[in-house]
């Protein structure tokens, strides 16, 4: 049959248009119909207002980079399985339907070899992803309070942890956490007290300065991983000698000065049945949990089990907090402690560290409010087959009117620089 000559111009204009460009281009514009809010409570899962996210000009200018970088960095253990499975059922999938054919004249051997090219290609595009995920230096999303209100990581790790990144030192951590907007973060190695000493030592005069390290040190409790806040400063004879344990019996003595108990923060991922909570002022046990861990493990457990995890708050009375829970990659927080600390910024390193767990320890479960940055939570089993689409349609939902602007302009600007490259290859075809 043949089509009008008016219709057949259509047909080869729409042939002709970018497809990938149009589909990016349309997302971007139609998630801005259903937007939310990056950041919000993670209890309540209500905006926040006591704090907004800012994103730098070098952030928003690389938009694309930085939110999949971001989004990538926020998801679970079980999320990023989810997204390599997603990436090898599509290529499966692209090659039944057009690869084989193109394949089906080729000899054998040369059909392994190029299908193996293809796939270590590919493998080398997807380590290189995380390995620029983790590594590679870039602007970073940063929380800023209102007030008298700082925000707090209860758990990070330098090189001195034995799973931290070799070269990630106490000042590297500094800077990581002024970057994501944080007014004081607790030095949490394990088995060692060698980061938040030095740490410590290059604290700023006063908090307002610049970002606060405070001493931790991250151990084992009755099976589980306890944080354990001042253990070094105020707490010395609290652990084992080999720093891996807490003494019992050096915990139930220093728990029965009231008002100065050690702070114990359950730190996840973790069995909840095996936590033993205080019961009580000069009684001792876990004072405050995770509600937010950073690591793509604790991610995944703190999103599954977020609603045990606030019951046992509020009925123990525990403190909610978050940790980073940082080795040294990536550059996204996932979350953020606010607490409220009247003029903190003119306060000294010893009154930030012996003021906050003192807070926590009067105020339990009202002393605190977690702000958790944005991502789609697709950990249930029903949804972890959707976790590219549902991840990629939640970031586009999250970004700000800049970030759609940069976003367009950066399509636009590839698919132009594609497009020349491609016009000049074909005016200046290889010699044969």
């Amino acid at each position: 049959m043949n089509l009008p000559r008016s219709d057949a111009s259509v047909i080869s204009r729409l042939r002709a248009l970018p497809l990938p460009l149009v589909a990016i281009v349309a997302l971007v514009l139609l998630s801005a119909l259903f937007p939310v809010a990056p950041i919000h409570d993670a209890v309540t899962f209500e905006p926040i207002t006591e704090a907004t996210l800012r994103r730098p000009m070098s952030y928003v200018f690389l938009a694309p980079i930085s939110d999949v970088l971001d989004t990538l960095t926020l998801l679970s253990l079980r999320q990023h399985i989810a997204l390599l499975a997603s990436i090898i059922v599509a290529y499966g999938i692209w090659w039944w339907v057009t690869g084989r054919h193109a394949l089906a004249n080729v000899a054998p051997a040369r059909r392994v070899l190029r299908e193996t090219a293809r796939i270590g290609v590919g493998a080398v595009v997807y380590t290189g992803l995380y390995a620029a995920l983790a590594v590679m230096p870039r602007p970073m999303a940063a929380l800023d309070p209102i007030g008298s209100v700082i925000a707090i990581d209860f758990h990070t790790h330098t090189k001195y942890s034995h799973d931290g990144r070799p070269d990630w030192t106490p000042e590297d951590v500094r800077r990581w956490h002024r970057d994501a907007g944080f007014g004081a973060a607790y030095v949490t190695d394990h088995r060692t007290f060698e980061g938040a000493r030095e740490g410590w030592a290059n604290n700023p005069q006063l908090a307002g300065e610049g970002t606060t390290l405070l001493p931790g040190i991250e151990v084992v409790w009755r099976g589980e991983h306890v944080n354990v806040l001042d253990a070094d400063r105020m707490y010395r004879g609290l652990l084992t000698a080999d720093l891996r344990d807490v003494d019992d019996g050096a915990l139930t003595m220093a728990s029965g000065l009231r008002g100065t108990e050690p702070l114990l923060i359950e730190t996840l991922p973790g069995d909840l049945s095996k936590m033993h909570a205080a019961t009580g002022p000069g009684t001792p046990g876990v004072r405050a949990i995770e509600v937010v861990d950073g690591a793509p493990l604790g991610l995944g457990q703190t999103r599954r089990e977020r609603q045990r995890i606030v019951h046992l708050a509020d009925s123990l009375n525990l403190a909610l907090v978050s940790g980073s829970d940082s080795h040294g990659w990536g550059h996204t927080a996932s979350a953020w402690t606010l607490v409220f600390v009247p003029l903190w910024r003119s306060a000294t390193p010893d009154q930030l560290s012996s003021g906050i767990p003192n807070i926590l320890r009067k105020g339990g479960r009202g002393s605190t409010r977690v702000v958790e940055r944005y991502v789609v939570d697709s950990d249930a089993p029903v949804l972890l087959a959707l976790t590219v689409p549902l991840a990629a349609w939640g970031m586009l939902r999250s970004v700000s009117g800049d970030e759609r602007i940069l976003w367009i302009a950066w399509s636009i600007a590839l698919y132009m620089t594609w497009r020349m490259v491609r016009a000049r290859r074909k005016a200046n075809p290889p010699a044969l």
